[in-house]
């Protein structure tokens, strides 16, 4: 079984007062991470707020109720509880006035879950993000060399847990995931009148991950207008199956201020969204699915060693550009991603010449593992 880098996190959280929330989109292994760390515990109570029964539970109950139905649970896990109406003011009760309770919550739908948390659990929480299974994961699993020479099918096929405990059934998975479960919250959501719209619009940002994306030009692709468009993105982003990467813009007038990319969480869903599972070698965007394997699993590394640090890309209006950038501790580093090895790359002169104490590095397929955390020197 892969351990995974936020177990040690949680349960360094336990029993300390404050509801734990693990979010993250469906089927990474929120459900799994918690029974791993309780197994059959006689301790436990396993809620499920997808079911209607739970959801009821949760309707007008007063503490007294709460203390009958737990009775002698020292922990008590609500999966999927962003399906509980107000589950927001529902656990500051259980905090407040149940406090000898380990409360844990799970969410695949922030849009949900982080509206209906964020103002009654205000000072009564630890949130964390949990992701498809990450790089570093692996190697911790079965080895740097073994998970390296994976590589390639990885950029293919991603990284979530199903996908990688089936060996020879991944396509079909994937394309279970991308059919519908992986955003079945939106699809609930009266809002979303038109589910093939969101389809188009999942493809046109599939077909765009490393370039600059205009939402203009995806209204016209999917049909929606743009304004909707934004708020798809929002949501998905809020689903965790896409993330947004601003621009970095200081000192040039010549910089992009307000331009944004968009990056999958993870390859294979996006591959499974373009019915495109060709082997990497094959490919003519190799170097888009490189860029988004590596600016996720970096996202990954950051959130789960919990690091402070800004990251965008930079862009200029003459098309200068660099794919990723970072801050941390007023250090600006700049990134440059490379599938060939061999590929000849120069720090863009105008960024240079505005920025001359940023850091610059080419990151390829030769010595990628420290950009990751493995810190391999």
């Amino acid at each position: 079984m892969v351990v995974r880098e936020i177990e040690k996190i949680i349960k360094e959280r336990l029993n300390k007062g404050k509801a734990i929330v693990i979010l993250g989109a469906r089927q990474v292994g929120k459900t799994t991470l918690l029974k791993t760390l309780f197994g059959n515990s006689n301790e436990v109570l396993w809620l499920n707020g997808d079911e209607m029964d739970v959801q009821s539970l949760f309707s007008d109950v007063s503490a007294s109720r709460l203390k009958a139905i737990f009775g002698n649970k020292k922990t008590v896990i609500i999966d999927e509880a962003q399906r509980i109406q107000d589950i927001g003011l529902r656990m500051k009760l259980v905090t407040d006035q149940i406090p000898e309770v380990q409360l844990i919550a799970t969410g695949s739908s922030a849009f949900e879950l982080a509206n209906h948390l964020n103002e009654p659990l205000t000072g009564r929480k630890w949130e964390y993000k949990l992701y498809p299974i990450s790089f570093g994961e692996m190697v911790g699993h079965h080895g740097l060399l073994e998970e390296r020479r994976l590589l390639p099918h990885r950029m293919v096929f991603g990284y979530y847990p199903e996908v990688i405990n089936n060996i020879g059934f991944e396509r079909e998975i994937l394309k279970q995931l991308s059919d519908s479960y992986l955003y079945k919250d939106l699809l609930l959501l009266e809002n979303i009148k038109k589910p093939e719209g969101l389809i188009k619009l999942l493809q046109g940002l599939a077909f765009q991950i490393g370039s600059q994306v205009s939402y203009n030009e995806l209204s016209q692709l999917c049909g929606l207008d743009a304004k909707t468009v934004e708020k798809y993105i929002v949501l998905l982003e809020q689903a965790f199956i896409v993330f947004r990467l601003g621009s970095f813009s200081r000192n040039l007038r010549t910089e992009l201020k307000k331009s944004r990319k968009i990056y999958f969480y993870d390859n294979g869903i996006r591959n499974a969204l373009l019915a495109n599972f060709n082997l990497i070698e094959n490919r003519a965007d190799s170097g888009a699915l490189w860029e988004n394997f590596l600016v996720s699993e970096r996202i990954k590394h950051l959130e789960y060693n919990q690091k402070w640090v800004n990251y965008w890309y930079w862009r200029t209006k003459e098309q200068q550009e660099i794919d990723f950038i970072e801050e941390s501790d007023g250090q600006l580093t700049a990134y440059e991603f490379k599938w060939n090895p061999k590929a000849k790359v120069k720090i863009p002169s105008s960024f240079h010449h505005t920025y001359p104490d940023a850091k610059f590095k080419v990151i390829d397929r030769d010595n990628f593992e420290n950009f990751l955390g493995l810190n391999l020197d």
